[in-house]
Formats: structure tokens, C-alpha cells, sequence
């Protein structure tokens, strides 16, 4: 793009215009007719980086020196149009609701804390450039199109801020946290590393305390820990914050003024005898008013853009307050003449008065005070009390490693071996009455799932074997061919691992593969398939995990050894003591316990 132009004889332009960054549009609300959208709204979740190339006499602007402050100028009020908060909307159709596309409410609101940082790099110098010393330490902080920085902390590497932010979501996943750290020289601050965080991974994750590695720099990280707060309408949820924290959000949606004075003589002193029209026509000024909107709470302030010679401005901007205490704090508001700095009309809103409104919001036309009969604002007023989620409790899978260690800690529960008390396990006698068997109808109902095998029951203690072959841990079948015989009786192990879906998990059907017990005979001498497992494996790139669900099975092999005899299938029903699955010392040998 080329732009050319003479003013006053004097040739300025620019042939070069770049602007990079995230633009999101959003095509809401969908309609059943044509164009099928309702409205388009697009913004920049960051501030873009801006690239100006100036021709003739603006080609001064190309200097290091004013390069910073013009590009800046820029982007500044390219970010007071279309970085969020703000927003560039067009309506396609006449029933969408403008108000809801400009300003939405926010998603919530996250508290940065921080910490401390270590390993930073020195970029302070010292005996004249020979010896490097430490360096002058702050972070800045920016979310959308707010930004704060830290104090500096005097020559360390390793300082420590323990500093409180918050800030406002509009958009998450979306937005980031830009971290950016520098040392503060008298002439121009270095640079000591950045990094980038979604925010959507805080409202995921409720809380994130870690440690964060700086980037584009040799090395450097700062400790931060990062909390989501939901908006809530809740009067119960509002406590007064006692450590300087927010309790709760105030969102000020600002429309319009109507019929605002000139100035303070209008209302000030009504009763000043007016000039003869011949000197009112030699002090002839404009009669219509610039002016802009100032809001404050305590010691926060923020302003609105400036309307130019209107007594009937209209803003269309929205302005969000971090509030401490509820019932004591007051909003301000004034309306104010840039050039003079002086008031056309004031009015002030206790916040208290939000509480007692539906929904915590006001939207009404307030009378302004100290200003003409008629004068009036228009603006929206909302309260949402802030709750702070707690994150949601983490299941902490045993290392590799340790598991064994872990395993045999445990006290282990394994078939009982013949004592004088208790006689060996004879074969079984023909009765002479017919074994009553208990139709299925009549068994207790668990939520648990059966396979042609034992019926596992989450709630009872389960005896499972755990199964590993000498040469390769986690096949069926030996490398080379061969089928070994078990020597030892096998160990009965539960392991109650850990599973992402451990309300449908039977903590009793996972099985210990961590000992080196050889198969059984019955598995070693069978032939051709053992079934198959249906499994769902995905890889969660943020959490970096392997997620794998064992969805189910089927043609599953239906009897497994225990060392002596074969699983019973049946659950005790006249042996309450007995746990299923039990031993029989035949695999057609009928159940007669069971019965």
C-alpha cells in the first residue's frame, strides 16, 4: 500500500503498512434466513506489532529515536478500537442486539501472583565494562490491552516480588498472559525474557503454581501462580477482601449524555445578565461542548474517548472496576470539558445500591447533578461477585520406578495353605440329591460388568493374579516358542491402580503386571486366540499424557488358573464369607459352595 500526499508543498506518505497479530471474528447470532448471521464481530486478542515504512518528509519518523514513539502512537489507537476489551461490530439484520455484540460480560477473572524469579541473566557491568555484576530487575504483565508492571527489585539475579494482579477475561482460550521481564538502566531498559501462557488453561485447570522458563534469553524463570475466579449473583458468595484482593467485578457500560451545558455558566449562575448581542457577536464561541466521561473508584480511575461539540455525546464504551468492599465503596462519575478540566454535571452511585437490583445490574438513565434540568446519562451497571474455583482433586499415578516397591508394601492376600485346621481339598462327592443352582434373576445386582468369567465386585475383595512371562513382560506368548511350566504356585495380587474413570473402574480387575510370575498351564497350553480389547488412546498435548480407556472385551479365554485349581464363575450366595472368584481343583467340576 502506497499513500502519498503534499502538505503545504512539503511530500509525506508511506509506502509500507504491516499489521500482525490474531484477529478472531465471531458470526453470531445465527438467523433462519439470509445472510444466516446476524452480525460479524471481530477484535485482536493481543496488541498487533505494526510495521510503518515513511516516504518524504515523514521519513524522519524512520529514526531510531522517533520510530518507538510513532509506532506506538499507532498502535494505540488501533488497540482503543479493536483489542479487547474493544471490539469493531456490524449488523447485518435490524433485530440483533447490539448491546450484547459490543460488550459482553467477561468469562472471568483470573489473580496472578507474582512470586519470585531465579537465574537471571547480569546485564549490569562493572570497573567500566570489565566484570559483570547483577541486574535491576521488574516484570510487566499483559493481558489484552491492560498492562501493569512490578517494582524493581535493586541488583540481584534471584529477586522476589510476591506481588497480587487481576485481571479481566473476555476470551479464553484465547488470551495470554504476556510475561515479559527487564533491567531497568537510566538509558535504555534489556531485556531479560519473556513467556506466553493461555489463559484457557487456567480456567481448566482452576489453579497453576509452577514455575515458568523464561524464553529468547540464555536462561531465567519466575514462580507464579495463577487462580480462575467465575462472576457469580450470589449475595451469599460476597465476603470483604481483607488482603487486598477484589471481592467482586463492576462492569459499566457506557451509552450516552443528553442535553448537557456549555459550560458552568449555564447552570452555575442563571441569573447573570446576558451581553448586548453586539458584544455577544465579537465573543462569539462554540456553543456545544466537547467533553468526555471520568469514572473512579477510590483510587482507580478510568476515562472515556472524547465526543467533539455535542451536547447530546454518545460513547458506546464499556469500563470494568475491581471492587474490595461492596457496601462501602462509591462509584464516581464525571463529565468533563478536556480543555478546561472543568465539570458539566457529577453523579455518584453506591455500589451498595447494586445488591438490591435485579440481577445486581442498573440500567437506567441517571440524572446528573451540579448540571442543565435535563441533563442525563445513559450507562449500564453490572456487579458480579467473584468466586474463587477451587481445582479439581488430581489422581497422582506411582512412578515406573516405584511400583513394584509400592506394590510390596502392601499387604498381600494369597490363598491359604493346608494346616492342620483347615483338611486338603478332596475331589468331589456324588450327592445323591440334585444341586439346587440360583437362576441369574435372583443374584444381587452390582454395577459392575461380567465376561464369561467372575463377576467382579468393586465393593468386595477380589484375588486377581498377576500374569508376566520370563522372557517379555506384557505378551501371552514366550519369544521362542517354548511353553514353560509354572514351578511355584502363583501370587494372588489386587493392585488398585489409578484410572481416569475410576467411578466406572472395578479397582479389583486391574491387575499387577509388575512380578515376574510365569503363566499358567491353562494359558500356556491354549490354543489360538485369547479375545479382544477394544481401547480408545488419545494424546492431551497440553498436559502432555497419554490417555488410554479400555472401552471393553470380548471372546475373552474363560478359565485362568490360580496355582491349584480354576475361578469359579458363580457368586456365594448361601456363603456370605466367601469371596467370588474361588478355587475348584477341575475345570468341569461343578460348584457346590456356591450353591
Amino acid at each position: 500500500m502506497t499513500i502519498n500526499a503534499d502538505v503545504k508543498s512539503l511530500a509525506v506518505g508511506l509506502k509500507e503498512l504491516q499489521l500482525q497479530g490474531m484477529l478472531r471474528v465471531i458470526l453470531d447470532p445465527l438467523i433462519g434466513q439470509a445472510p444466516l448471521v446476524g452480525g460479524v464481530t471481530m477484535f485482536f486478542i493481543r496488541r498487533p506489532n505494526l510495521h510503518v515504512n515513511w516516504t518524504g518528509v515523514t521519513n524522519l519518523l524512520d529514526n531510531p529515536a522517533f520510530r518507538n514513539f510513532s509506532e506506538t502512537a499507532i498502535l494505540d489507537v488501533i488497540a482503543s478500537i479493536m483489542v479487547l476489551p474493544n471490539r469493531l461490530c456490524f449488523p447485518l439484520v435490524d433485530q440483533v442486539n447490539m448491546d450484547q455484540m459490543r460488550f459482553p460480560l467477561p468469562r472471568g477473572v483470573v489473580r496472578v501472583h507474582v512470586v519470585e524469579a531465579q537465574d537471571l541473566v547480569a546485564m549490569d557491568t562493572v570497573m567500566m565494562g570489565l566484570v559483570k555484576g547483577k541486574s535491576d530487575p521488574y516484570a510487566v504483565l499483559r493481558v489484552g490491552n491492560k498492562r501493569v508492571q512490578t517494582k524493581t527489585i535493586k541488583e540481584t539475579l534471584n529477586p522476589r516480588w510476591n506481588e497480587v494482579y487481576e485481571f479481566v477475561v473476555h476470551e479464553a482460550p484465547g488470551q495470554d498472559l504476556e510475561v515479559e521481564l527487564f533491567d531497568q538502566d537510566t538509558d535504555k531498559d534489556d531485556f531479560l525474557g519473556r513467556f506466553n501462557l493461555d489463559l484457557g488453561e487456567v480456567k481448566k485447570e482452576k489453579e497453576i503454581d509452577k514455575w515458568f522458563s523464561l524464553q529468547d534469553i540464555q536462561s531465567g524463570k519466575i514462580h507464579m501462580k495463577l487462580q480462575w475466579l467465575s462472576l457469580q449473583t450470589d449475595k451469599n458468595l460476597l465476603k470483604e477482601a481483607t488482603d487486598g484482593c477484589a471481592c467482586a467485578m463492576l462492569a459499566i457500560r457506557l451509552d450516552s449524555a443528553s442535553a448537557l451545558p456549555k459550560d458552568q455558566s449555564e447552570f452555575s449562575q442563571p441569573d447573570k445578565p446576558t451581553k448586548h448581542a453586539k458584544d455577544s457577536k465579537l465573543t462569539r464561541r462554540q456553543t456545544n461542548p466537547s467533553s468526555y466521561v471520568k469514572f473512579s473508584i477510590d483510587q482507580q480511575s478510568q476515562k472515556s474517548k472524547i465526543v467533539y461539540n455535542s451536547r447530546d455525546p454518545v460513547f458506546e464504551e464499556c469500563f470494568t472496576f475491581f471492587v474490595h468492599n461492596v457496601e462501602s465503596q462509591v462509584l464516581n462519575i464525571q463529565v468533563m470539558v478536556p480543555e478546561k478540566k472543568t465539570s458539566l454535571g457529577v453523579l455518584t452511585l453506591p455500589l451498595s445500591r447494586l445488591l438490591n437490583a435485579s440481577d445486581f445490574t442498573l440500567d437506567q438513565r441517571f440524572q446528573l447533578e451540579r448540571s442543565g434540568a435535563n441533563s442525563h446519562l445513559k450507562m449500564k451497571a453490572i456487579l458480579r461477585v467473584l468466586k474463587l474455583e477451587k481445582p479439581k482433586p488430581k489422581v497422582e499415578t506411582p512412578p515406573a520406578a516405584n511400583l513394584q516397591k509400592g506394590l510390596n508394601d502392601k499387604p498381600q492376600q494369597v490363598q491359604p495353605k493346608p494346616t492342620q485346621q483347615q483338611p486338603q481339598p478332596q475331589p468331589p462327592v456324588q450327592s445323591s440329591q440334585p444341586v439346587q443352582k440360583v437362576p441369574a434373576s435372583t443374584l444381587p445386582q452390582e454395577p459392575a460388568a461380567t465376561m464369561d468369567g467372575p463377576v467382579l465386585n468393586s465393593s468386595s475383595s477380589v484375588h486377581q493374579t498377576a500374569y508376566v512371562p520370563h522372557s517379555r513382560r506384557g505378551s501371552f506368548l514366550a519369544t521362542d516358542g517354548r511353553r514353560s511350566r509354572p514351578t511355584t504356585p502363583s501370587r494372588i495380587r489386587r493392585y488398585d491402580s489409578h484410572s481416569l474413570l475410576s467411578e466406572n473402574s472395578i479397582a479389583s480387575s486391574r491387575l499387577d503386571l509388575a512380578d515376574s510370575t510365569p503363566y499358567p498351564e491353562a494359558l500356556l497350553n491354549h490354543q489360538g486366540s485369547f479375545g479382544q480389547i477394544q481401547l480408545t488412546i488419545r494424546y492431551a498435548t497440553l498436559r502432555s499424557k497419554l490417555i488410554v480407556t479400555v472401552n471393553g472385551c470380548r471372546n475373552l479365554f474363560q478359565c485362568m488358573t490360580v496355582g491349584f485349581g480354576y475361578l469359579c464363575s458363580h457368586l456365594p450366595s448361601t456363603r456370605p464369607d466367601m469371596e467370588a472368584p474361588h478355587a475348584h481343583t477341575s475345570e468341569e467340576e461343578d460348584c457346590g459352595t456356591c450353591v
